[in-house]
């Protein structure tokens, strides 16, 4: 063996072999990085989804809550106007509700989100006014040209019927038992007074 042919067989001996990729992919240490990885993206997007779904479920209610508020008001400025006797019971049966809903739902989101008056999102606030002021301004225009009552019976119905497909949502989003109770019997006793507004007739 010459010199030459004796130096390349060290070299091939000591030469360290290359690791190919496939091996390192195979490693143990790689396949609890990867695990690592997946595992922290399943818990980010499991907590985005169930963070996000509380969050719409709060601004639901608070939503809810803004047009009970509403509501109420409307009722208290225009009731004692109407000249129907019928439909002032009613209007003031529905104001037992709305208001009974309100003190609970009012008490549930305290508890529950913390919620304080006046801390509302702004653009929740401002779709909940801006109703407001369409519901007083066709109720006011009413008044003066003597129509009142029909208007009114026919916001009345209208508002019942938002509040109830707003309760319905929110009830089939959540499984809270004390929400669904809240929303439940408001549910049903608004279904209740429903006709009395919806099918008002000032030839009675």
């Amino acid at each position: 063996m010459d010199g030459k042919e004796y130096l390349n067989q060290i070299a091939s001996t000591v030469r360290p072999e290359k690791k190919s990729r496939a091996g390192f992919m195979s490693s143990p240490i790689f396949k609890v990085v990867i695990g690592g990885i997946l595992a922290f993206l399943i818990i980010a997007i499991v907590g985005a989804v169930l963070t996000g779904g509380k969050a719409n479920l709060k601004d639901q209610c608070v939503g809810l809550k803004l047009q009970l508020d509403n509501a109420l008001s409307v009722i208290s400025s225009y009731q004692s106007d109407l000249k129907s006797s019928d439909l002032r019971s009613s209007s003031a049966s529905l104001r037992g509700v709305l208001s009974n809903t309100n003190r609970d739902l009012t008490e549930y989101i305290t508890q529950k989100y913390e919620y304080k008056a006046g801390k509302e999102k702004t653009d929740l606030a401002e779709e909940a006014e801006s109703h407001k002021d369409e519901m007083e301004s066709d109720l006011f225009n009413a008044k003066i040209n003597g129509t009142l009552d029909r208007i009114y019976a026919l916001k009345m119905a209208y508002e019942i019927s938002l509040v109830m497909t707003k309760e319905t949502t929110i009830y089939n989003a959540t499984s809270d038992s004390t929400l669904k109770e809240i929303l439940n019997t408001s549910y049903d006793s608004l279904n209740t007074l429903y006709s009395g507004f919806n099918d008002f007739s000032e030839a009675k």
